[in-house]
């Protein structure tokens, strides 16, 4: 067994098998653990210069990336005029580059903040780490092996279509550059752990409120007319 049977052809569905375990596990026992911790309220200014940035290019990125998976045809009829390439080319570039950009405040203000330092997980860097990655192969790729939008729909969405029938295409992806493989390992591995985070928050829903259970909050302070009758009384 060579590393590309292990990275396309095995990782794959460890990956979804431990997302989809792993998530229904704590939506079901563990449903007060989906959030998303904010930590708005020790620092806003570098999050909201971080956040908007991050959180619009990387959707609008991954948006991207789904329309060429789902819709590869007519993808392939935009980009057989020139300039029409050009543009969508442009476009998924920059942004790429402003969603890094973001990512790279949201790290420097977790890093140079006493008080968000102070609520950092090992996970959360774990996190920060692996969409680093991601965003810098994908920033490298769409640099180095200009246009994408066009080879990626005649690679990819052939490869998901043979995981998807549990009958892989190694021949697909095996050619390809060690950046553009770095970039779809890390996201296996993204997708690993992805339940393990608080990113699993994205995927909640509002009906779930219908059915847990209530949310008991206990006031651990004391009322300040108890506490003055309780020196009186010493």
């Amino acid at each position: 067994m060579n590393w590309d049977t292990l990275w396309f052809e095995i990782l794959p569905y460890i990956a979804a098998g431990i997302c989809v375990s792993v998530t229904l596990y704590r939506s079901i026992f563990r449903p007060f653990t989906f959030s998303s911790i904010s930590s708005q309220l020790l620092e806003r200014k570098k999050l909201y210069w971080g956040s908007v940035p991050f959180h619009y290019g990387i959707t609008l990125v991954l948006l991207g990336h789904l329309a060429a998976l789902l819709l590869p045809k007519p993808l392939q009829t935009w980009n057989s005029i020139p300039i029409r390439l050009y543009l969508l080319e442009i476009t998924g570039l920059v942004l790429g580059i402003w969603a890094l950009v973001g990512l790279c405040i949201l790290i420097w203000r977790r890093l140079s903040e006493r008080r968000v330092w102070a609520v950092t997980t090992p996970m959360d860097l774990v996190v920060l780490a692996l969409l680093l990655v991601s965003a810098v192969t994908g920033v490298l790729t769409a640099t180095l092996y200009r246009f994408g939008s066009y080879w990626f729909t005649l690679i990819f969405a052939p490869y998901l279509v043979s995981v998807l029938t549990l009958q892989p295409s190694l021949g697909l992806v095996a050619p390809l550059p060690w950046i553009v493989k770095l970039h779809v390992i890390n996201f296996f591995v993204l997708l690993a752990v992805f339940p393990f985070t608080r990113l699993v928050h994205i995927i909640t829903y509002p009906l779930g409120y219908l059915i847990r259970p209530w949310q008991i909050v206990v006031r651990n302070r004391k009322a300040p007319a108890l506490v003055s009758k309780n020196q009186e009384a010493r």
